[in-house]
């Protein structure tokens, strides 16, 4: 019953425009003080801001927030865009093929998805309307590239899923590197097939391998060196998740200074940048934790695995039920929040019934990823659009194909768990 009234507090509370974070703080707060004694309440939130603030697992979040910043700030995506471009050229579809390469690569070396939608369509749109591409498909494939990093490890959402489940970060980032390859897989096919059934979408393509084989000088293997420093460190186990965090935004920040391509303000903004999200993201963690001592106290999974045993409904029934819930939370709420909202209850659950908590991370993450790009949220659209100065409508048009791959992909992974569970036993 209070678990119905805690979910109504917080609804009503965002409809009125008041920030997540703060919402689900006053809802939990408020709830919990239906259960427990204010002083108990009083006490709960000490323990929580002094646990959060003092836990180093934590600095993993600034970290990669930091380092996609550096590499935002230094335009690293301009070089790594036209060497994907060159290798691509002769392919119909290459530069879009080319984007969808570079969210790939940029995701294992920012774990940002909107950074990487943003610095992707500023350095890529302009060359491929040059080139014929559609206004809609051109900014779809590019926002699409974006949500790699929400699944390619580092990634700040499955550090959200280990902190809110008490989950092991490294074997979630292992988890993340077959599914994410396999989107980018799904992308780059959905790319040639659109061309091959509605041909004038794309380029000319003449004018696509002139401008993509550009004798423009590049340097690559920055990135490279950074991308390999950091999976390395990450799958030979030599440093903890949060030490590769910050190797990481170190490395980004080197790599900026060694191209000349960051100075004082830009280093500046990337650090209040930096510190807005960070403190974005660390007041919903506070909040959500004091809701999940709610969900603690009122026993709200356990009564929910109870009913489910008592009505009867097989296991895959409740799974797929859940994933549709998910998929409609990603339309209408921001992905971090729904991560550190609903994981803490979720996980338990589908432990319960026997599923597995890093294969169902895997899938928390996927349905967040889709929810970056379905309206009425669609943030990496928003953030696409808006660099790009394409309307939104045909930004949505122009992504629609590429959800009916993520859907696809998801199903893949709802079937068969050892795709994304084989690198980690």
């Amino acid at each position: 019953m209070y678990f119905i009234e805690a979910i109504m507090i917080l609804v009503g509370l965002i409809m009125l425009g008041v920030p997540v974070g703060f919402a689900l703080g006053l809802a939990g707060i408020a709830c919990l003080m239906l259960l427990v004694p204010f002083n108990v309440v009083l006490q709960l939130s000490q323990k929580v801001i002094h646990e959060t603030a003092t836990n180093h697992a934590f600095l993993t979040v600034p970290m990669f927030v930091l380092m996609a910043e550096f590499m935002g700030m230094g335009a690293v995506t301009r070089d790594l865009m036209l060497a994907c471009n060159r290798l691509l050229y002769r392919v119909r579809g290459g530069m879009a093929m080319a984007c969808v390469m570079a969210g790939t690569v940029l995701a294992a070396a920012s774990g940002s998805s909107t950074a990487t939608a943003v610095t992707i369509t500023r350095s890529a749109y302009p060359t491929m309307r040059l080139a014929g591409y559609s206004p809609s498909f051109a900014i779809g494939s590019i926002a699409i590239s974006g949500t790699l990093a929400m699944m390619i490890p580092p990634s700040v959402a499955f550090v959200l899923y280990g902190l809110m489940t008490e989950s092991s970060i490294g074997k979630l980032f292992m988890a993340g590197i077959t599914p994410g390859l396999l989107t980018a897989a799904g992308y780059i096919l959905t790319i040639s097939f659109m061309l091959w059934w509605k041909p004038e979408l794309g380029p000319d393509r003449a004018k696509e391998a002139e401008l993509a084989n550009s004798k423009e000088r590049t340097r690559v293997w920055p990135v490279g060196l950074l991308v390999a420093i950091i999976l390395t460190a990450l799958y030979t186990g030599v440093a903890t998740p949060t030490e590769i965090s910050a190797i990481g935004a170190t490395g980004a920040l080197l790599i900026c200074l060694y191209l000349r391509r960051l100075n004082g303000p830009k280093a500046v903004k990337a650090i209040g940048n930096t510190i807005r999200t960070t403190a974005m993201i660390m007041t919903i963690i506070f909040s959500a934790h004091m809701f999940g001592y709610y969900i603690s106290f009122s026993r709200v999974t356990d009564t929910m695995l109870q009913w489910i045993v008592s009505e009867g409904y097989a296991p895959t029934t409740v799974l797929l039920a859940v994933v549709l819930v998910y998929l409609f939370l990603g339309m209408v709420m921001d992905q971090a929040a729904i991560i550190i909202l609903t994981a803490p209850i979720t996980a338990p659950l589908m432990a319960g019934l026997g599923y597995d908590p890093i294969w169902w991370g895997v899938i928390i993450v996927k349905t967040a990823e889709i929810g970056m790009v379905t309206p009425p949220m669609g943030l990496n659209v928003y953030v696409a659009s808006a660099s790009s100065g394409v309307d939104l409508n045909r930004t949505f048009r122009g992504i629609a194909p590429f959800v009916v791959t993520e859907l696809i992909i998801l199903g893949l992974l709802l079937m068969f768990p050892a795709i994304p569970l084989f690198l980690v036993q």
